[in-house]
C-alpha cells in the first residue's frame, strides 16, 4: 500500500460502480414506465400533427404554421389592438423571435406594424393587411381540414370531449391561460 492508498480504494470503486449500476437500472425503469410512454404518445402525436399542418399550409398557402398562428391572433377580432409583446406571449416565442417572424410577414405583405399604439405610445401594434386576411381565410380552411382528418375523425365524440377537457387541464396546470374556442373542433381559435 503506497502513495496514500488506505486499502479501501478497491472497495470504494466497487461500491461506486454498484451505485452507478443501480442508478442506471432505475433510470432505465423510469424511461420504460407507462407515464413516460403515455407522455411520449402525446408528444409524438402533437409533433406529427404539427408537421402535417405545417406541410399543408406551406404547400397550399405559402405560409408556415407559426405564421398561421400569428394571423389567427390578428384576425379573430377585427379592430382589437394586438401588440408584439402580446403575440410573443401567446405564441410562446422570444421577443426577438417574434420580431423576426413579424419582419418576414411584413416583407410578404401579410401584416403591418402601427407605431405607436393609439392608446399607449410605448406599444407597437401589429395588424393584418388585406392580403394577410385573405391568406388567413385560405389557411384556416386548410388547417381545419387537416385537424379534422388527423385530430377529430380518429376519435369518437366522447373521447374527443374528454381529450379537450384533459388538454385544457394540462395547459392550465403548466401555466397556460384558458383558450377561447371559436368555430368548434378545428376552427379558428384552436390550433
Amino acid at each position: 500500500m503506497g502513495d496514500g492508498d488506505d486499502g479501501n480504494g478497491d472497495a470504494r470503486s466497487l461500491a461506486e460502480r454498484a451505485e452507478r449500476a443501480a442508478r442506471a437500472e432505475q433510470a432505465a425503469e423510469a424511461a420504460g414506465s407507462e407515464l413516460v410512454h403515455d407522455f411520449g404518445l402525446l408528444f409524438k402525436a402533437a409533433g406529427r400533427l404539427e408537421q402535417r399542418i405545417d406541410a399543408a399550409l406551406r404547400a397550399r398557402c405559402g405560409i408556415h404554421h407559426t405564421m398561421f398562428e400569428l394571423l389567427i391572433r390578428l384576425c379573430r377580432e377585427p379592430g382589437e389592438e394586438v401588440s408584439q409583446a402580446m403575440l410573443a406571449g401567446e405564441l410562446v416565442l422570444t421577443s426577438s423571435g417574434t420580431t423576426r417572424l413579424i419582419d418576414r410577414m411584413e416583407e410578404a405583405g401579410l401584416v403591418r406594424r402601427r407605431r405607436p399604439s393609439p392608446t399607449d405610445r410605448r406599444v407597437t401594434v401589429v395588424e393584418a393587411t388585406g392580403q394577410g386576411r385573405a391568406v388567413f381565410l385560405e389557411a384556416a380552411a386548410v388547417h381545419a381540414e387537416v385537424v379534422e382528418e388527423c385530430f377529430v375523425v380518429p376519435v369518437d365524440d366522447a373521447d374527443y370531449t374528454a381529450l379537450v377537457r384533459a388538454l385544457t387541464a394540462i395547459n392550465t396546470a403548466v401555466g397556460g391561460r384558458a383558450e377561447r374556442r371559436a368555430g368548434g373542433p378545428g376552427g379558428p381559435g384552436t390550433s
